[in-house]
């Protein structure tokens, strides 16, 4: 089992508090993603749930039994840190192994949950090899190993991927997903990259300034994001915003329109402007236009065949039903 509540958990570091009380709750078996901008809050949270920071106020609840006053090694949990933290004189397999020795596990059942861990993990080839043996992305599934053979009630990531290269990433991120639908046991993981985040998590959380601003699925928030900050966080290319006159047809303070949801015509439109940067990434074109009156840039995501070139005059168009609208507050109106 795998159950974790936050009930008014908040966190200070001397007169500053950096998590306000918040209450949240993580379902047996669930991928859950905190993420935001640096500085928001999101280790911090995760530090709190593994005991590695003491709560301010508040409790924290594993499976139902307050946790929130035991130690770090008893909470049944297992994280997995930004760096591989790897011995390097230590094999492959030591390295694994090495939270059950510290344990005092019996050898034999000590090789059983390794060998298994390393079937998993497809690590088997590896296991006598030194770290500095191998590429960042299997070191960084000997760290998640030495985490699985502890068999905890949820794992919990902190900026993982964050030390690989971009190919790396995008593999591991697939490992990370795949692993969870055959372990079937809680994930909390903690990233600044909104794509990871919609690409792995059940559930969403987004944090600003120790504030959780909206907890959703990948698609509820990008289809009703509740202000204009999780509407422009969650996305890319982000959202485009328009204030002023523009917004004031639609009852609103300010409207919030992403890139593939802008039609674009050389013969007319809604709002006029001229082409600037392009990015051509083959299935699909980014334009930058410029000189709308509207904001400094709008982002067009086109599809890759369109050929329009910096200087251009174009018509852009928003979808009626695709439209978010805010309030002066940043809030959704619905």
């Amino acid at each position: 089992m795998g159950r974790i509540q936050l009930e008014q958990v908040s966190k200070s570091f001397g007169e500053l508090q950096v998590i306000p009380p918040l209450d949240l709750e993580i379902e047996d078996g669930e991928f859950v993603v905190f993420v935001g901008p640096s500085g928001c809050g999101k280790s911090t949270l995760l530090r709190l749930i593994a005991g590695l920071e003491d709560v301010t106020s508040g409790q924290v609840l594993i499976d139902g039994t307050d946790a929130t006053d035991i130690p770090p090694a008893k909470r049944g949990l297992a994280m997995v840190f930004q760096s591989y933290a790897l011995y390097p004189h230590m094999s492959v397999r030591k390295n694994i192994a090495f939270p059950l020795r510290m344990a005092g596990m019996d050898e034999a059942e000590r090789d059983r949950r390794v060998q298994n861990a390393a079937d998993v993990l497809n690590l088997t080839d590896y296991l006598d090899r030194k770290p500095a043996q191998l590429s960042g992305g299997q070191r960084q599934r000997v760290a998640i190993g030495r985490a699985i053979v502890r068999e905890p009630a949820a794992f919990l990531f902190d900026e993982p991927l964050s030390n690989l290269d971009a190919a790396l990433r995008v593999g591991m991120r697939i490992e990370i997903s795949e692993l969870h639908q055959r372990l079937g046991t809680t994930m909390i993981y903690v990233t600044h990259d909104q794509v990871e985040a919609m690409t792995m998590a059940d559930k969403i959380v987004v944090l600003q300034s120790g504030v959780i601003e909206q907890v959703g699925s990948p698609l509820e928030l990008y289809r009703r994001p509740q202000n204009r900050f999780v509407a422009g966080f969650i996305g890319s290319p982000k959202m485009n915003f328009v204030s002023g006159e523009a917004a004031k047809p639609y009852a609103a303070e300010s409207i919030g329109v992403r890139p593939e949801h802008l039609q674009i015509s050389s013969a007319e439109g809604a709002w006029k402007g001229v082409i600037g940067v392009s990015e051509h990434l083959g299935s699909d074109t980014f334009f930058h236009v410029l000189e709308t009156g509207l904001a400094e840039s709008i982002t067009i995501r086109a599809d890759g065949e369109v050929a329009l070139n910096r200087g251009d005059t174009v018509y852009l168009t928003p979808e009626p039903d695709k439209i978010h609208r805010f309030d002066a507050r940043g809030r959704r109106i619905e």
